[in-house]
């Protein structure tokens, strides 16, 4: 009996080193890459990931490479519920956290450091990750424990209800996070109006607030408390100090985009909208830029239209279509993907698709030259800002798919990373795919 307990706790003791080992930081994973050619557009796409793990790419609003430019980092449940990495040339794949996370992850740009936030006993964590040494032992074989690469930089109090995104500032010194209803309530005017829920889906009422935390410190400081829901929060990641965030519903807003400093001085709204305006996912392009749609996705009562809608049969894919959003985000005003500046609050509307949803998620690049929109067909489309000339990059990736491409820049312009279904044998999973600029425009003038 003895022999056999003596086995059966061996037996335990190798089961528990293995499933330690399947889930350890620096893990490494067979390549998946393959260059598919879009069998509408020609365009040649390097799927980074090709399996159905249900990858997922990081949100528009924050950037997709490491600092390097070598490695986009990406969430997945190839590794569980951890965030994964892989070589853009190579396609190694390397899992490079451990112990899991939530909300948003942020890579910064001057440094091989990824920040994210992680559920623990204690509260909800601010963690940095060591991303250079974790890639660099990874391919040495020869990592060492978790705790060697991840740094708590904080616990944050459970009062300060923090969640939600987690934006990196341009000076990698400060995060910022968003704070719940009583917290954002401590911090108003007496008396203040707080909003209540807007549209059909019963969201965006009120207060919210942003705080920051110092990544080296651990100082926490109250930045700004609105009436409403917050939502998307991103740092300018030129410009030291600056947020943008919207006002979340779900859907159309009564003042979608707002920008505040990270003194709580300058609150506005970044572009202010009209009632008929439906206006949807910001993301901040350059130092002094703002990407954002204007959808014209809804039919025009009482007149032909070509707008996708419930006519067209994609009303259950995608939003906007449901009634008790008003009379808004239709093509009787001027629609598409507009590019608002930070510095002069002029609006210049790049481009629009000619028929369909129009342009829906979007993104531009920071040297000023493209911007680029996906649309409800999934879509991609490139626009050359300097004369409005606009393609299809790219097509195919199914209606059916678990979330929309939300096409991403480069730091450098020259390629668009996007999540396709295109592979996927269940009409659901997503892969990580980087669309190269079509060369010929990369060598084009630059814009003066």
């Amino acid at each position: 009996m003895r022999i056999h307990l003596t086995a059966l706790l061996c037996l335990c003791a190798t089961l528990t080193l293995s499933l330690d080992a399947s889930a350890q930081i620096g893990k490494r994973f067979p390549s998946e890459r393959k260059v598919v050619k879009d069998p509408v557009t020609g365009t040649m796409l390097t799927f980074l990931t090709s399996k159905p793990h249900g990858d997922s790419k990081i949100y528009p609003t924050h950037p997709q490479w490491s600092s390097d430019g070598k490695w986009v980092v990406f969430r997945s449940r190839m590794a569980g519920d951890e965030a994964m990495a892989v070589n853009e040339q190579t396609g190694d794949i390397v899992q490079v956290t451990e112990g899991g996370y939530t909300g948003m992850l942020n890579l910064a740009r001057k440094s091989m450091k990824l920040y994210f936030m992680r559920r623990a006993d204690a509260g909800l964590q601010v963690v940095e990750a060591d991303l250079g040494r974790v890639l660099s032992d990874s391919a040495k074989g020869k990592m060492l424990s978790a705790a060697s690469y991840q740094r708590v930089a904080a616990t944050l109090p459970a009062s300060l209800q923090a969640g939600g995104d987690l934006a990196l500032d341009a000076d990698e010194e400060w995060v910022y996070f968003k704070v719940g209803q009583e917290e954002a309530a401590r911090h108003m005017a007496p008396g203040a109006k707080v909003e209540p829920a807007f549209g059909p889906r019963k969201m965006g009422a009120g207060p919210n607030g942003i705080a920051r935390l110092n990544v080296r410190t651990g100082e926490v400081r109250h930045v700004v408390s609105v009436p409403f829901q917050i939502g998307h929060i991103q740092a300018n990641l030129w410009n030291p100090g600056e947020l943008v965030f919207c006002w979340e519903t779900g859907g159309k807003s009564p003042q979608r985009t707002w920008t505040v400093l990270a003194d709580g001085s300058g609150l506005r709204p970044l572009y202010p909208e009209a009632s008929y305006e439906w206006v949807t996912h910001e993301a901040v392009i350059s130092k002094d830029e703002v990407a954002m749609a204007i959808m014209g996705h809804r039919a025009i009562p009482g007149a032909a239209s070509s707008v996708a809608g419930p006519a067209t049969g994609v009303g259950g894919a995608n939003p906007g279509q449901d009634d008790g959003w008003g009379l808004t985000g239709t093509r009787e005003k001027p629609t598409g993907l507009a590019i608002v500046n930070l510095r002069t609050r002029q609006m210049r509307i790049a481009g629009q698709t000619e028929s369909g949803s129009g342009l829906w998620h979007v993104h531009g690049s920071s040297d000023g030259r493209f911007a680029v929109g996906d649309d409800f067909s999934r879509s991609v489309y490139l626009i050359d800002r300097s004369n409005s000339e606009m393609m299809m990059l790219t097509t195919g990736h199914k209606t059916t798919a678990a979330d929309h491409p939300h096409p991403t820049f480069s730091a450098d312009g020259t390629r668009i990373q996007i999540q396709s279904a295109m592979l996927s044998e269940d009409g659901r999973s997503l892969n990580i795919v980087v669309v190269p600029v079509p060369e010929a425009w990369l060598k084009r003038p630059s814009r003066p």
